[in-house]
């Protein structure tokens, strides 16, 4: 939910060998401002739109983990004609469960709590996880992980900006947001989900549907990993996301195409066929 374009360093490096790689942090997040202002899936997703056509790239392979899957969804929605591929990472937006700990964080009155984060706990958090993986326990580096994650949130703009993006898509009941019924839409496009098999943030079960409904998608899981495959496996989440991209072409849809697409298989046009038969 916190991630920063550093934490996908290595992975970026590795795809970088052989693709251009483009890791932007979003509004809020890592290095970017924090203003007062919209941080829903929309907003989001038109930021890197433009920040797309700044720089000159009219497709690319849209990789969204986390929150970052339910904007990666979002951008496809609005910007089907942006996207080549698509690939899901322990990704929101595809079920309802999440973990109790993001639940709470979405309560009224949370914020001043996370204003008690504090170097020295963050300090701790990471010795923790050093230790831990000094005797190979499979905790540490996930330990690790939640220190990079919350690091961000000692800065009050940052906290502000990380409260407004969760209680976009997650209340006290689970999250908010679903792309399950557009999931059909992406038969034209070749989508990869990926999960780790120890996380306990978002259920695997979710990826394991969104698969099932999703025409010709790829399902991969990283043993090793829970929710954060890009720290925790770096090395076989670039793997398998080159094997993704060299094993598959592009998929291509034209803005002349999105209105057949939408039509095709919608709930709204098989119920009116249903009738008119």
């Amino acid at each position: 939910m916190l991630n920063a374009s550093s934490h996908w360093q290595s992975v970026a490096l590795a795809l970088a060998r052989g693709h251009t790689v483009l890791a932007p942090d979003l509004i809020g997040h890592g290095d970017s401002a924090a203003p007062r202002g919209d941080y829903s899936l929309g907003a989001h997703a038109a930021s890197i739109r433009d920040l797309m056509a700044a720089i000159g790239i009219e497709r690319a392979t849209i990789v969204g983990h986390s929150l970052g899957g339910g904007v990666a969804m979002q951008f496809f929605y609005q910007f089907p004609q942006r996207v080549e591929r698509l690939v899901l990472v322990s990704s929101g937006g595809l079920g309802h469960e999440v973990s109790p700990l993001l639940r709470t964080a979405a309560l009224p009155g949370v914020s001043a709590l996370l204003s008690a984060i504090r170097p020295r706990l963050l300090g701790a958090l990471w010795e923790g996880g050093r230790r831990l993986r000094e005797r190979d326990a499979r905790g540490g580096v996930y330990l690790q992980a939640i220190a990079r994650a919350l690091r961000p949130l000692e800065n009050a703009g940052a906290r502000a900006a990380f409260l407004q993006t969760l209680r976009a898509v997650i209340d006290v009941h689970g999250q908010r947001v679903s792309a399950t019924d557009r999931l059909y839409l992406l038969e034209s496009i070749p989508t990869m989900i990926v999960w780790g098999e120890r996380d306990h943030t978002i259920p695997i079960e979710h990826g394991r549907l969104a698969h099932q409904a999703i025409p010709n998608s790829v399902f991969r899981t990283l043993a090793s990993s829970a929710h954060f495959p890009h720290l925790e496996d770096a090395d076989g989440l670039a793997e398998i996301l080159c094997e993704f991209m060299r094993t598959t072409e592009p998929g291509r849809i034209e803005d002349a195409d999105w209105g057949a697409v939408l039509a095709h298989r919608s709930p709204r046009s098989r119920r009116l066929g249903d009738a008119a038969a």
